[in-house]
């Protein structure tokens, strides 16, 4: 199948590690010239020369933290200037702090929502005057938490739900200009968030980080966590030429582990 992303240009939030770097690479193999941002400039020029290895897309990379709206426009221009403008857009954040309702403050809820909601509002704002020239595609990466509430996690469970409710708005709106955008959740991906949470749990729970482990893929129809490859596979997809008609809606990447249906 022919993916039609061979010399398309995105642009991929948070791509310096985990999901983001996955996503980015699975696009370069396919032709695409990748625009790689984090807040490491020295992770970035590493992923950038890894990438560049592949010998198919260009990749290029620009520092951002993307709390900050003047970081995302420079990333944003940065982008345009460098490939000549934007087909495709990840939209990725790393994980906001773990804790519960009593434990967390004003401070940290907001830091969240500027993290994990708002920094999306404002690239997709920044991203869209490209997009809108001959259509385009984006992925927002949310959680399995969409679906099912992660105990513990109640930052992600809030927020993330806000990015459903953004994808599915978004979706009527940009339709008229041949823009879709849809969400995409992993479960127990294999990263290092997800290892940073069960070593969490396993502190908590005074057991090592294996028995969590062990305990976490007996609720995985699958028995294993995904690799980040897999979950970039799916995310590429729907960036893709391939998907024409699927838009507005949300998609888990979990091996079967949440129940909801």
């Amino acid at each position: 199948m022919d993916l039609q992303l061979n010399g398309k240009t995105a642009l991929v939030i948070a791509s310096s590690q985990g999901l983001g770097k996955a996503i980015a690479k699975q696009l370069v193999e396919e032709g695409t010239n990748v625009m790689l941002t984090s807040r490491n400039a020295e992770k970035l020029e590493s992923v950038q020369q890894e990438l560049l290895q592949i010998g198919k897309g260009k990749v290029s990379f620009f520092q951002a933290d993307i709390t900050k709206l003047e970081d995302i426009k420079n990333v944003v221009d940065k982008t345009v200037v460098e490939f000549g403008g934007i087909d495709v857009l990840v939209n990725n954040a790393g994980g906001p702090q773990a804790g519960t309702f009593d434990s967390l403050s004003d401070e940290q809820w907001q830091q969240a929502f500027e993290l994990n909601l708002l920094s999306y509002i404002r690239v997709i704002r920044e991203t869209l005057p490209y997009l809108r020239k001959q259509g385009g595609k984006i992925v927002n990466i949310a959680s399995s938490s969409i679906k099912e509430p992660i105990p513990g996690l109640l930052l992600s469970n809030t927020f993330r739900l806000g990015i459903v409710g953004l994808t599915k708005t978004l979706a009527s709106e940009l339709g008229p200009d041949n823009i879709l955008i849809n969400t995409v959740a992993p479960g127990r991906i294999a990263t290092d968030r997800v290892a940073f949470l069960d070593q969490v749990n396993a502190d908590k729970q005074g057991v090592t980080k294996a028995d969590i482990e062990v305990k976490m893929k007996q609720n995985i129809p699958l028995g294993r966590y995904g690799e980040p490859e897999e979950f970039a596979k799916v995310v590429t997809f729907f960036l893709s030429g391939a998907n024409t008609y699927m838009t507005g809606n949300s998609y888990l990447v979990d091996g079967g582990m949440v129940k909801s249906i």
